[in-house]
């Protein structure tokens, strides 16, 4: 089956988990577009370059695949880093181009921010995850600590600048965070990652069966 499918949604909402488990169940390709302005980001500051002040473009045409898969791209200073670069037209005309290449070969399951606006307007299907910000923080919270009893003070910390980079993507000129008219709503504050993925499929289903 080749589709391209966009997973669009805020951070921490849940979209790169259904994305991946997605991709495994229909035997797509994933790609987590994050990644990719995370990995700008992590580069710029290793070279002593400022994200928010600096430009990224060389960096973005510089990306190796290896640069994504370093082990400390899901942290406060990046998510910080990865907005800020997101914002720069250069750089995401340098990832846009790399991104349709990858979907086009074989169809593929792709997650970000403007997927279905932006990158693929005309993506088979479309899904846009959301989640509150208490809940996205938490999860945060999980994936940097696992499961410890978490500390509130660093819970309200995690959830602050969640609503902040919330407000930076969706006030951004260039592809701003927002929900694709055409696409499914999934809200995940009371659904597991298999319930999620579950009601996915359902849908996928539904419109794709012969």
């Amino acid at each position: 089956m080749r589709l391209i499918i966009a997973v669009d949604g805020p951070a921490a909402a849940g979209k790169g988990t259904l994305a991946k488990a997605l991709a495994a169940a229909l035997d797509l390709p994933h790609l987590d577009t994050g990644l990719l302005y995370r990995a700008v980001a992590r580069q710029m500051i290793l070279a002593g370059l400022d994200p928010a002040a600096d430009s990224g473009e060389q960096t973005a045409h510089a990306l190796q695949p290896e640069d994504l898969q370093r082990n400390d791209l899901r942290v406060p200073e990046i998510d910080r880093g990865a907005s800020a670069v997101a914002t720069q037209p250069p750089v995401r005309a340098a990832l846009l181009k790399r991104q349709r290449e990858f979907a086009m070969a074989s169809g593929a399951v792709i997650d970000g921010r403007d997927i279905g606006t932006v990158v693929f307007p005309d993506a088979d299907l479309k899904f846009f995850v959301t989640a509150s910000a208490a809940v996205r923080a938490l999860r945060r919270y999980q994936q940097m600590h696992g499961m410890a009893d978490p500390v509130q003070a660093e819970l309200e910390e995690l959830a602050a600048e969640i609503e902040a980079r919330d407000r930076k993507d969706a006030e951004r000129p260039v592809s701003p965070l927002r929900k694709a008219d055409d696409a499914v709503l999934v809200e995940t504050d009371h659904l597991d990652a298999k319930a999620v993925l579950t009601h996915a499929l359902s849908v996928v289903r539904s419109r794709f069966s012969a």
